[in-house]
């Protein structure tokens, strides 16, 4: 797989640690979720639609964080109270490649591996090292997941901009929902107990 020039972007880098998460255990959550080969199917097809239309989007969701300086805080410097450019501006260029790695929907080990990777970069465990960035040294558990609502709430304009059909329109949303949940329970790893997870 040739991975895009992303500073810090290490989708199925050989270096990332391996996910405690099985593939098991990822198809039971998949399951629980009713995330199926129909949703994966929906994802693709919301891949070309939301290709050129990555930077509006996120124009939308740095756009919610910055208007919510709680959100704001994970991305300012302990030093100078300032958010800090050059870490938001890493963030959002994996941000965007994440969304084209969603619509792609390879649900592999290489994925697995990253989201756990993107799990330990919003705990203490790595936030901020990555960039050598100075800001808050965790995004609290509370916002990752409360942020799978406007991140799929924002997202389904961008899906009917496609001139697909009502239904289609739903079907890739009812996907993306499913996909950020997913995601966001495997980014909730390093915050629970492995007895507890």
């Amino acid at each position: 797989m040739t991975r895009p020039e992303i500073p810090g972007y290490a989708l199925g880098s050989p270096t990332l640690q391996r996910s405690p998460v099985s593939t098991a255990d990822l198809a039971l959550l998949q399951q629980t979720l009713l995330f199926g080969a129909d949703d994966v199917r929906a994802l693709k097809q919301s891949r070309p639609i939301l290709e050129g239309q990555v930077e509006a989007i996120l124009d939308v969701w740095y756009g919610f964080v910055g208007g919510n300086p709680h959100l704001l805080a994970a991305f300012v410097s302990k030093k100078t109270g300032e958010p800090e450019g050059q870490y938001l501006e890493r963030v959002r260029k994996r941000f965007g490649q994440w969304i084209l790695d969603t619509a792609n929907a390879q649900f592999d080990q290489n994925w697995l591996d990253w989201q756990h990777e993107i799990g330990l970069r919003h705990h203490r465990t790595k936030k901020n090292k990555t960039d050598s960035a100075t800001a808050a040294d965790i995004v609290p558990f509370r916002y990752v997941v409360a942020l799978t609502v406007p991140v799929t709430t924002t997202l389904k304009p961008f899906l009917g901009k496609s001139g697909a059909a009502a239904a289609d329109v739903e079907r890739m949303h009812a996907a993306w929902v499913k996909a950020v949940l997913l995601q966001t329970i495997l980014w909730s790893r390093p915050y629970v107990a492995s007895a507890d997870f």
